[in-house]
């Protein structure tokens, strides 16, 4: 799968597949998460952010108390691309070394 095309309808319900956590609003992906405390929540906000740097692909992040809300798309090429659920798995993988549920 090329990581910058556009995925059609059928590409983005395989690939939400895989994801059983995140869901589709739109132009874009989600998934919120608790994480155990609010430090746990920020280091887990601070490891996503060294992932998106690395692969040059930034979420839109909400910070409630515990409670995270991570968005992806992208935005340069209007809509869902690979990049977007090669991110998405690497959060959850994140999540779940960080006790995130």
């Amino acid at each position: 799968m090329a990581t910058r095309d556009l995925l059609d309808e059928a590409a983005i319900a395989a690939e939400l597949d895989k994801l059983p956590s995140w869901s589709r609003d739109g132009a874009e992906i989600r998934r919120q998460m608790k994480a155990p405390s609010f430090m746990a929540g920020i280091e887990l906000v601070a490891a996503v952010a060294r992932a998106a740097e690395d692969a040059d692909h930034h979420p839109d992040i909400d910070i409630r108390w515990r409670t995270l809300t991570f968005a992806l798309s992208t935005h340069s090429a209007g809509g869902l691309t690979g990049k977007d659920f090669e991110l998405a798995q690497r959060i959850d993988e994140l999540a779940s070394a960080h006790g995130a549920e």
